[in-house]
């Protein structure tokens, strides 16, 4: 520095100790600087400071030369310890050069950097606030300096500013938000541990209303959350806990949906090894299980985001318990929000004046006690103990429930094949719960949904498997898919096409009353009812057949369908005679299904008269492998009776004709092995007999003429039915082989 430059009101003395090497001599020139600038304020002599100040940050601590820097800066801080209050009047000339210091490759220059901006803030206080952004800047810098010097100053720095912002009620809260939302996405430890016990203070203070600006940091607190030092974790953890606090008890100023889908976001694990992810997916699941409580039909329309992110959840294991048990909560009270009102068009709600739907037309039905299927595993805090959310309906604004969303992520969910037991249960208690509650606006979706439903009937659950066949009899018999006609369905160029069922003109009373339990779509003879009704009209001949099959073994094996099995068992009412020839009539898609029906029912001339038909068939080795699960199908418990029956020989001729016409079917095989032992135990009908003779016959005639008047089943015509069916099955097997004996001509031309 050339010290023979004019520098006054500084002496030559001031100004050569200021670029001295030595701390001392500095230090000696800053009491010099101090004495002049008080002279100054006492003369209320304004230029000559500001004069005096840009000579010091100009010359000296913006200066080449590191040992000028230094005396800049120590002499800076003199300014300030001189100006006093005053020093407010000043300090943008004062903190500019200190801050640019902070950026000096000498560690030792930053050190003293902190040191004189310790100095200004401490005698500046509160006025320091208007620069508090410029400050905070600075100090996220030096937080992740390697120095230990420098970070141990910074540190001292960063607890009076603290100080000075906690006592006052003037800081600009609006101001310093953006640069929060920059700075809280670093990566560096130090920085994270800066940040967020910044936000810790801002959130402590009652003047300072940081709940209002969460959704712009809410973010970056989840990724801080997964840093790897301990401590940070856990000051985020507190620091997340205090919001929440906060948020439960003023919710009605909390933007929700804002940070709605920050949450759906962190509430799914990208990478399950890492292990903080646990904590920030906990952590987002709690939160979320909040916010649809607290918020209710606000998150609506980011249901679909919030399934996506919590059904999965649904299958995990106890190592992730207290996660699981939050999504279940979330899952529960979201399908709580969906209500009878989501089935109404936005069209139709804001025409009021021009009148309301008539009563019944196209409403949906009430759950009831049917919902009781749903089983949801937790209860959710009540919406209503909540008044703020629920205004009159005419201040309430318009929700509008993302259906579409939903339905392709629950059908996502179905066919992705990794999708966990209790994912895929939660994923059909949805759908089931949609067609209940929004029937009208689930039909769009009919269609699309109908082959993957089926489908699942395949799954290796029973539970599932059950709570499927609850949503396609609700397909059946829902309100958006029912007509005056008996059948709740038709085919139109080769579809499934469910009717709408026109309600009750105004004034009209419905001709069906409300539903007992026993009518239920939910209950297994209805169940089975319309699925019988649908696939009597599918006109994939394969696919009803392999449909037929599983439902078929369904009915025989489930240990849920005891009751049904005994009321078709015995045939005694009218009710089970039709639910038998409604059966009957998919059934005839496989003969062994058939077959198999009326050893269920104990209509054994009958099913010996359709094995007499198999000669007529196609043998196949399905069909035999088919006939071969029959066999042990009936060595099982579910067949105990029809095995006791073989004792009465006399009273059950056509049961051990049809078991022989079973046993000429088969090839020699185990199951023929199983079989032709079974009907060698078979006894001779003279030892059997223990009673008089005509006692015997007269309790027999009592027996047949007790199961005839109840049954009226014309078998001739089931039988011609089977005919029938049969024959469309090998009318499109030959059409099958033609077409694919064409292709392989064409193949070898």
């Amino acid at each position: 520095m050339n010290t023979e430059k004019d520098f006054s009101p500084l002496t030559p003395n001031i100004v050569r100790a200021l670029n001295d090497k030595l701390y001392e001599k500095r230090k000696v020139a800053a009491l010099e600087i101090e004495k002049l600038v008080r002279e100054f304020v006492a003369q209320n002599n304004s230029t000559q400071i500001r004069h005096v100040i840009q000579i010091l940050a100009s010359e000296f601590a913006l200066s080449q030369h590191p040992h000028s820097r230094k005396g800049g800066l120590i002499g800076l801080a003199a300014c300030s310890i001189a100006l006093g209050k005053d020093s407010g009047l000043y300090l943008k000339e004062l903190i500019e050069p200190v801050l640019t210091c902070f950026n000096d490759s000498d560690s030792r220059l930053r050190y003293y950097a902190c040191e004189a901006l310790y100095n200004i803030v401490k005698v500046a206080r509160g006025a320091v606030l208007p620069h508090f952004n410029l400050l905070f800047d600075g100090l996220s810098k030096l937080a992740a300096d390697p120095d230990p010097n420098v970070k141990s100053g910074s540190e001292l720095l960063d607890r009076l500013l603290k100080d000075i912002v906690t006592e006052s009620n003037t800081f600009d809260l609006v101001a310093f938000v953006p640069l929060l939302r920059e700075r809280i996405y670093s990566n560096n430890q130090y920085a994270r541990q800066f940040i967020i016990s910044w936000i810790h203070v801002l959130e402590s203070v009652p003047d300072i209303h940081l709940l209002d600006y969460l959704p712009e940091i809410l973010d970056g607190l989840f990724q801080i959350l997964g840093d790897n030092s301990k401590e940070i974790r856990r000051t985020c953890e507190v620091v997340l806990g205090e919001f929440l606090k906060e948020i439960k008890k003023t919710p009605s100023s909390v933007k929700f949906a804002e940070m709605a889908n920050i949450l759906v976001i962190h509430c799914q694990v990208a990478d399950e090894t890492k292990l903080t992810n646990d904590l920030i997916q906990l952590t987002a699941m709690t939160w979320m299980r909040e916010f649809i409580q607290l918020a209710g039909r606000v998150v609506l329309p980011y249901s679909s985001g919030i399934l996506t992110a919590v059904l999965p959840c649904l299958s995990y294991d106890d190592r992730k318990k207290n996660t699981k048990e939050a999504a279940s909560a979330c899952n529960h009270s979201l399908m709580k929000l969906v209500t009878l009102e989501d089935d109404e068009d936005i069209e139709e709600e804001r025409s009021g004046s021009m009148g309301s739907p008539s009563a019944g037309e196209g409403q949906p039905k009430m759950e009831g006690d049917s919902n009781d299927m749903l089983n949801a595993s937790q209860e959710s805090v009540g919406l209503s103990n909540i008044s703020f959310f629920t205004p009159a309906s005419s201040d309430r604004p318009q929700v509008t429930l993302d259906l579409d969303g939903i339905v392709q992520v629950l059908d996502r969910h179905l066919h992705d094949s990794s999708t966990g037991m209790m994912t895929r249960i939660a994923v059909l208690k949805w759908l089931y719960h949609l067609y209940i509650k929004t029937p009208r606006k689930m039909f769009r979706h009919t269609d699309s949904l109908f082959p993957i439903l089926l489908k699942t009937l395949s799954d290796e659950s029973d539970e599932v498997i059950l709570k499927d066949l609850e949503v396609l009899a609700e397909i059946a018999s829902s309100p958006a898919g029912q007509t005056d006609q008996a059948s709740s369905c038709d085919i139109i160029e080769n579809k499934l096409v469910l009717k709408v069922q026109e309600g009750p003109k105004p004034g009209q009373q419905s001709s069906t009353g409300p539903k007992t339990m026993d009518s239920s779509p939910s209950t297994p003879k209805n169940i089975f009812h319309s699925m019988a009704d649908i696939l009597l009209k599918e006109e994939d001949l394969k696919f009803a057949s392999t449909m037929v099959q599983t439902l078929n073994t369904i009915l025989l094996t489930s240990a849920e369908l005891f009751q049904l099995r005994n009321q078709l068992k015995d045939l005694h009412t009218q009710e089970s005679c039709a639910l038998f020839c409604c059966l009957y009539r998919s059934w005839c898609h496989n003969p062994v299904a058939t077959v198999s029906l009326c050893f269920l029912t104990q209509n054994y001339k009958h099913g010996y008269d359709l094995i007499q038909k198999f000669g007529n068939l196609e043998v196949t080795v399905d069909f035999l492998m088919e006939v071969d699960k029959l066999v042990q199908l009936i060595e099982s418990p579910i067949f105990t009776y029809l095995r006791l029956q073989l004792l009465d020989v006399e009273n059950n001729p056509y049961l051990i004709k049809a078991l022989y016409g079973l046993l000429m079917l088969l090839p020699q095989s185990q199951a023929f092995q199983l079989l032709s032992h079974r009907l060698k135990c078979v006894p001779n009908p003279e030892l059997m007999r223990t009673v008089d003779e005509s006692k015997y016959m007269d309790s027999k005639k009592q027996a047949v003429c007790k199961r005839s008047s109840h049954i009226q089943v014309d078998y001739n015509e089931l039988l011609q039915h089977f005919d029938r069916v049969q024959s469309k099955h090998l009318e499109v097997r030959h059409q099958r082989s033609a077409r694919a004996s064409d292709h392989h001509d064409r193949k070898l031309m």
